[in-house]
């Protein structure tokens, strides 16, 4: 079944063509929970959209016009979409929940004993911007990185760690979470290694991991608890610009402007599969001297079953995990990033034009053996699974080596 654009989403305010504005999408994302959307729609702002919106409400949004209008939309919460003016270009973005005692700390607004949910934002000055949803304040700014913040990651667990991705070539661990005298920690550790900008950072689920792409032909794979390189990920024949763990931890996927996603076991460092971005001639009408099928983007669905990549051919694929080819494909306009919603069917992109789109994905119910593999994953690791007295093939599924 190939994806359905539901809806599009543009900016709301008219395109200036001044460097410092930039119109792209660089970054999408939705809150943990499903509740809130935002996107760095360009010219220095970021949107804020609760979610799910009534039907009605989401083609309302889609079609409105680039000619500045205010109008507002309301969730069935009675939440308004906001408007977050960074004051720069915005190029990563990360959600977190926010304890119900940080949050009275730092933001009085917060509803009293509720967690609330913060929106961290990186900017072109190097800057960290986090933000509290429900309000839209400001409430702090982390400082360190001498250039662009490309990419941001919250380690899953609620621990308020945050990981920067800069093109200062470095990626910084930062603490949110406040020591016994109330006072906020901010930044834990500098990790150096690449040679090059750092384009993308992932924590795994378990929050033992975390995997770096910079503009190398390998990707870097650091401990989450001592903040020591684990090794290097060699595999791909040009930079590598967007990594994704499954929801396991039990894999790790990377993607290249090689036009390859090569498939990852993160324990021993194996290469499971390498999935090849051949271009389709009838969607195509670029000039032959132009690598059509740059990757650009690539993340998993949230059961694990699924990955989506965008790529410069204009096209979103839709990969099965078991499968070499792409079972699905939508054609779409310079895409630059992609998300699943945290509790599948659908999958948003951002575009160079500062736009967002909705598409439907692929709705699975897991097998049994898929769910059983997924639960035993979480919490054991490949050498641990390999160490179990139970035959080979059965070890080789629970490996994901049975492709």
């Amino acid at each position: 079944e190939e994806p359905v654009l539901l809806a599009e989403l543009k900016p709301g305010r008219p395109q200036r063509y001044d460097w410092k504005s930039s119109c792209e999408t660089w970054s999408v994302a939705f809150s943990p929970d499903g509740s809130w959307f935002a996107w760095s729609q360009g010219h220095c702002v970021v949107k804020l959209i609760p979610w799910p919106l009534e039907e009605a409400e989401l083609c309302k949004t889609s079609e409105r016009k680039s000619r500045g209008s205010k109008a507002e939309v309301r969730s069935r919460g009675g939440a308004k979409e906001k408007t977050l003016e960074c004051g720069q270009i915005v190029w990563g973005l990360a959600f977190s929940a926010w304890p119900a005692a940080e949050a009275r700390e730092t933001d009085p607004a917060c509803a009293v004993g509720l967690p609330c949910l913060i929106l961290a934002t990186g900017l072109n000055d190097g800057q960290i911007k986090v933000w509290e949803v429900q309000t839209g304040h400001l409430l702090f700014s982390l400082l360190g990185h001498q250039d662009v913040v490309r990419d941001l990651s919250f380690a899953p667990n609620g621990s308020l760690i945050l990981v920067s991705a800069s093109r200062d070539k470095t990626l910084r661990v930062w603490d949110l979470s406040r020591d016994g005298r109330g006072v906020l920690r901010r930044q834990v550790q500098v990790l150096s290694g690449h040679v090059q900008w750092v384009y993308c950072c992932s924590i795994s689920p378990d929050c033992r991991m975390l995997c770096s792409a910079a503009g190398e032909k390998s990707a870097l794979l650091w401990s989450m608890r001592s903040y020591t390189l684990i090794r290097r990920l060699e595999g791909h024949q040009s930079s590598v610009v967007s990594c994704d763990f499954s929801p396991d931890s039990a894999l790790l996927v990377t993607a290249s402007y090689d036009a390859c996603v090569i498939m990852w076991d993160p324990y021993t460092g194996e290469q499971l599969r390498t999935l090849r971005h051949v271009p389709l001639h009838s969607a195509l009408d670029y000039s032959s001297e132009v690598h059509t099928s740059s990757l650009r983007s690539v993340c998993f669905s949230p059961e694990g079953l699924y990955l989506a990549t965008v790529a410069d051919d204009r096209l979103l694929r839709i990969w099965a995990l078991e499968m070499r080819s792409p079972v699905a494909f939508a054609p779409m306009t310079n895409g630059l990033c992609c998300t699943y919603f945290p509790h599948g069917g659908f999958i948003a992109t951002g575009t160079r034009d500062g736009h967002v789109q909705f598409w439907t994905a692929p709705r699975v119910l897991s097998s049994l053996k898929h769910l059983c593999r997924k639960a035993l994953r979480t919490f054991l690791t490949t050498y641990q699974v390999l160490a179990l007295p139970i035959p080979r093939k059965l070890k080789e599924f629970l490996t994901y080596r049975t492709f």
